[in-house]
């Protein structure tokens, strides 16, 4: 796999402009197959971009860490590193060579590894490549890995799962969704071992039952807007009913690195400085709404779990789950854990 240095970090913006225009030119139709959307899909590109030298900003962490309630600090919270991370892997799915349309993409999954801290200050070399491409009963899904290293060190990993409805791998049956784990680390040629967020399509069928909520959340209609301006993701469904509405959905839908980074931000210091964040995104969160949460100390011993309150006990891991209380609809279910210690 060939790494392509970016001379700088894509604004997300273009690269959602870059998929409108694509769009509009028919050049969707063209990667997925001459048949559209149902076509079959090709392989992935084999490449891993790569940005050095990338930077915080102080302004930008400081309104970041108001939204999603985590403390202000130098620290750079794990979904804040995302959001630097993201246009790199955004500016790979609006390739030419990248086989699924970047718009109507859903975000079904995220993992995280955060090995040790990152701060303020530090640069950043952010690289991400695409992996996993394997049919669903519903479509195509795929892994996009990004890295985030300082002093040329991987302190952070994420793997972002996605899904393309009614786009099919050439030569294959639809299947079922596989559970998602975390890729072994990134040999040194980068390979491995716009989207919207929320599907009943990407998590277990299982039925669902609510637990005792520790909070609930008013999420106001500018939610989106709110994360689009410390994020720079401006997918349009995120920001504008009329919009998403366009894309199939009954308004303007929630970001899901905002609800998850909102749940984590609700973990608290209590998570500690190198953890495992894993969050598997269900029904879309429709704005505006309040919806209920549920943080929770896990017990892998009996597989409950007791509310943290505000629990400063350290070493536990953390079950997470937002839901909609009326409609008895999951949003979100994920965990915090820590990593093990060499």
């Amino acid at each position: 796999m060939r790494t392509v240095e970016l001379p700088t970090v894509p604004p997300l913006g273009d690269s959602y402009r870059h998929a409108l225009t694509a769009a509009a030119a028919g050049a969707v139709t063209r990667r997925v197959g001459r048949a559209g959307r149902g076509g079959a899909t090709t392989g992935l590109p084999d490449v891993t971009l790569s940005a050095r030298g990338v930077q915080a900003d102080a302004e930008r962490l400081t309104a970041y860490q108001h939204l999603v309630g985590e403390p202000g600090t130098d620290v750079l919270p794990a979904g804040f590193v995302h959001v630097l991370a993201f246009p790199v892997a955004t500016a790979l799915m609006v390739r030419d060579d990248f086989p699924l349309p970047l718009l109507g993409l859903v975000h079904v999954a995220n993992r995280v590894e955060q090995r040790r801290p990152l701060r303020l200050g530090q640069e950043l070399d952010v690289r991400s490549w695409a992996t996993g491409l394997r049919a669903h009963r519903s479509g195509t899904q795929v892994d996009l890995v990004s890295e985030v290293a300082a002093d040329g060190v991987t302190a952070w990993r994420g793997v972002s799962t996605y899904l393309a409805k009614g786009v099919r791998l050439a030569g294959s049956a639809p299947a079922a969704s596989q559970p998602v784990s975390v890729p072994a680390a990134a040999d040194d040629d980068g390979t491995g071992s716009g989207t919207g967020s929320g599907t009943d399509e990407g998590t277990d069928r299982r039925p669902f039952e609510p637990p005792v909520p520790t909070a609930a959340w008013r999420l106001p209609a500018d939610t989106g807007r709110r994360y689009a301006a410390v994020s720079g993701d401006v997918n349009p469904i995120h920001l504008w009913a009329p919009a998403a509405r366009a894309f199939g959905f009954h308004g303007a839908i929630a970001h899901g690195m905002f609800t998850a980074a909102r749940a984590l931000a609700a973990v608290g210091a209590v998570r500690g400085e190198s953890f495992t964040w894993a969050v598997d995104f269900a029904a879309p969160v429709v704005l505006p709404t309040t919806v209920a949460v549920r943080v929770a100390r896990s017990d892998p011993a009996t597989g409950t779990s007791t509310a943290t309150g505000t629990s400063t006990s350290a070493g536990t891991g953390h079950d997470l789950t937002v839901w909609d209380p009326r409609r008895r609809r999951p949003h979100l279910i994920g965990s915090v854990a820590p990593l093990p210690t060499a």
